[in-house]
């Protein structure tokens, strides 16, 4: 199939749709069911508290640090293109290799298998029609976003208001109506240690995954030097504001033996205690909202990821892969094949066994791309930077040192899980080395809509 030449991307996507698309696919159901796992690790509502403020300092530190790569290569394909820029085609090659065939569908089959349970539950459907209910709504969210960018995004802003709605009533219950002390109740069956309060920090981590993906749609941001670092860091400000108030409005409404005792119920009880039976199915639907917006980010940026590479012909079947739809200018066919990776990890695999088998590459990855920032201003010191990492150098080696805590605690865990990660990875070399050798090093044309040169004056004027 013979990609036309003219069809670009379209730069559509302003500050309210990127922030929405961060906010949404940072936010799904972790916030509603790890509230119980962070506190036991904690062994304090005090320090479950700190840990979540860690997590979102840590995270912060990564976006602002991104933002600073993100600003100078605003281009479709986000942490792919990156490590290609700065460590060369190989790297980029494997960290987008891994991302379009195991992390990203086994992250959306995740979500939908989750998605699944919560609509049995709540219609009564049978247990053993979940892998259809899963399949059925992601190819819904699928279909959505093979229509023009401006409806995932719609989309996007929609499900993050929705899911705001009952984190605002669990808020305003607990701050207003809770009863209990949110700082300084403890659990006495947890031994509190520096080692559980490491294991706290890495459950709200894993909560605030997700951020990065808005740099896959760098090709569609409008103005994206000066708003994809905006998108990313009030993003992840927004998301940190929400899950402290949320945690303290727990601690707030139920004692933390309580919160203990009943686990991944506690929210629930919650809602149905505040605003009985009605408030239980509010939240169950608010929970659903909120994960059909967290899959729509990701699969409107996972195939983003793949469009980059076919166009760099890296992939079999570039050609299709690389084709843009010529009234959407959405890449249909990356679409499509990410999602049929998606159901076959739903019918044929665990996928969130697989999700978490990649958590240590993604991490790997994560920790080249900060160095990046320090490799990209010793080899272009006089360039000019729309957007600059606050607190330099600073806040990249927090960053770094928040990755590999991640890494470490991955090898400690799980290294069979890490070894099977190293072979994922490894599968991509021969593949990257066939397509290179069978097409040679190819330079995407055309691969996004141009930024109009005021928008690059004014973002520049913008950040002195």
């Amino acid at each position: 199939m013979k990609q036309q030449k003219e069809v670009s991307l379209d730069r559509d996507l302003g500050l309210w749709s990127a922030l929405s698309l961060v906010i949404g696919t940072i936010i799904g159901a972790g916030v509603f069911v790890r509230q119980s796992a962070v506190l036991d690790d904690a062994g304090s509502t005090t320090m479950g508290l700190l840990a979540w403020l860690a997590g979102g300092v840590l995270t912060i530190t990564a976006g602002l640090t991104i933002a600073e790569i993100a600003s100078q290569m605003p281009e479709t394909g986000g942490l792919y293109v990156y490590m290609e820029k700065i460590y060369g085609r190989i790297w980029g090659f494997l960290s987008g290799w891994m991302q379009i065939i195991i992390y990203g569908p086994a992250m959306i089959a995740s979500l939908g298998a989750y998605l699944a349970i919560l609509l049995s539950d709540f219609f009564g459907f049978p247990s053993k029609y979940n892998a259809i209910i899963a399949i059925g709504t992601i190819i819904l969210v699928g279909i959505l976003n093979l229509f023009s960018n401006r409806y995932g995004a719609t989309f996007a802003i929609i499900t993050t208001l929705c899911k705001l709605i009952p984190v605002a009533a669990l808020i305003i219950f607990g701050l207003f109506f809770g009863k209990q002390g949110a700082v300084g109740q403890s659990i006495s069956e947890v031994h509190q240690s520096a080692g559980n309060f490491g294991v706290a920090i890495l459950a709200t981590l894993f909560a605030f995954d997700g951020w990065i993906l808005i740099a896959n749609l760098g090709g569609e941001i409008k103005n994206p030097r000066k708003r994809l670092p905006q998108a990313i860091t009030f993003g992840i400000l927004a998301v940190l504001a929400i899950y402290m108030l949320v945690s303290y409005g727990v601690y707030r409404a139920i004692p933390a033996e309580k919160i203990h005792s009943m686990g991944t119920g506690a929210i629930p009880f919650i809602a149905t205690t505040a605003f009985g039976d009605v408030g239980g199915k509010i939240l169950s639907i608010g929970i659903i909202i909120s994960i059909v917006g967290c899959m729509n980010g990701k699969i409107m940026t996972f195939p983003r990821i793949m469009y980059a590479m076919a166009k760099r012909n890296q992939l079999p079947f570039s050609r299709t892969l690389a084709y843009l739809h010529p009234k959407s200018h959405t890449p249909i066919f990356s679409t499509i094949a990410e999602l049929v990776i998606v159901a076959l990890m739903i019918i044929f695999s665990n996928a969130d066994r697989l999700s978490e088998l990649c958590i240590f590459t993604v991490y790997c990855f994560y920790v080249m791309a900060f160095v990046g920032v320090f490799l990209l201003r010793k080899r272009n010191p006089n360039q000019h930077r729309v957007f600059s990492t606050p607190l330099f150098p600073l806040t990249p080696i927090v960053a770094i040192g928040g990755s590999l805590f991640v890494i470490a605690s991955e090898i400690v865990s799980d290294l069979p899980g890490v070894l099977t990660s190293f072979i994922f990875v490894a599968v991509g070399v021969p593949v990257f080395y066939y397509e290179t050798k069978k097409h040679g090093i190819v330079e995407p044309q055309n691969e996004d809509a141009p930024i109009e040169e005021d928008e690059t004056d004014n973002s520049v004027k913008s950040n002195g």
